[in-house]
């Protein structure tokens, strides 16, 4: 079952405690067998609408009640909202995020989460209704992104691949890159908004050069392939989705979910539904 999930940011944060904290990636997680198909085990799940609800969704139709468990699928449009849930106690568990965005919200917020192995990948995509290939880009170009500094930054090698940047460091962002000649040859200038905000602004705003996207906006967008100008490379990438749950809380019910997350029926699933390479099972 999916439903939408919007929590107020401001107040809710309050509910829990702001410590410092590690995070750490759990191994294989093993289901204890105590598990039963004939009383499942309800599981709230918090996670973006595409492709995560839509994973989640083809496993509670197909795989979770034989497993011995039962969906509530939360759909949380934005990404800050899944982890303040999972913290005060609103779902179970989220699927949505990175490593590097996770360890990024932990040192900034303190949360106590862990989270099992990746799942799927969704490469940014450079797109652009101005420019055809990343050599035809005009010096000056205004380049749409995200405002989150992690995915902000590998957007940046995004463009840095597509030899739009380079020399780029891991402390580089929109801001460090305004006048730097040397990184930024073609002298681009940036704008950062929400993630979930760059396909609605790529779209209406014809001075937008280029826009980087990532890739469950540009399911939901339905975006123009054809003005794909390049795209994150899948090769060894560590920026796979993942599910996570409150440190120390790892159930039978979020193990097994975990467990089904990695099987090759969801695998098999992801490739058939997304045949564009916009989702790809992690490896």
């Amino acid at each position: 079952m999916r439903t939408k999930l919007a929590l107020a940011i401001t107040g809710v944060a309050t509910l829990f405690a702001v410590t410092a904290c590690g995070s750490t990636g759990s191994t294989e997680p093993s289901a204890a067998p105590s598990l039963d198909p004939a009383n499942p085990v309800v599981v709230k799940v918090g996670a973006s609408p595409v492709p995560h609800s839509q994973i989640l969704e083809f496993i509670d139709e197909n795989l979770a009640k034989d497993a011995g468990i039962d969906l509530e699928i939360q759909e949380i449009d934005d990404y800050q909202t899944p982890n303040i849930a999972l913290a005060d106690g609103t779902i179970d568990a989220n699927y949505f995020q990175t490593e590097a965005y996770l360890a990024q919200q932990v040192a900034d917020k303190g949360y106590e989460f862990e989270h099992g192995q990746g799942v799927h990948l969704e490469p940014l995509t450079i797109f652009s209704k101005k420019f055809d290939k990343p050599e035809d880009v005009a010096d000056g170009s205004l380049v749409l992104l995200n405002n989150d500094p992690v995915n902000q930054l590998r957007g940046l090698r995004v463009l840095e691949s597509a030899g739009l940047l380079s020399g780029l460091t891991d402390d580089d962002s929109a801001l460090t890159l305004d006048g730097d000649d040397t990184k930024n040859p073609k002298k681009l200038t940036f704008n950062e908004v929400n993630s979930e905000q760059v396909p609605k602004f790529y779209a209406e705003d014809d001075n937008i050069g280029l826009a980087v996207i990532n890739g469950n906006y540009i399911v939901q967008a339905k975006l123009n392939l054809d003005e794909v100008l390049a795209q994150e490379s899948s090769q060894d990438n560590p920026n796979s989705n993942f599910l996570t749950w409150r440190a120390g809380e790892e159930t039978p019910a979020i193990a097994k979910l975990d467990e089904l997350l990695h099987s090759e029926e969801v695998a098999a699933f992801i490739k058939k539904t997304w045949t564009d390479g916009s989702v790809i099972p992690a490896s």
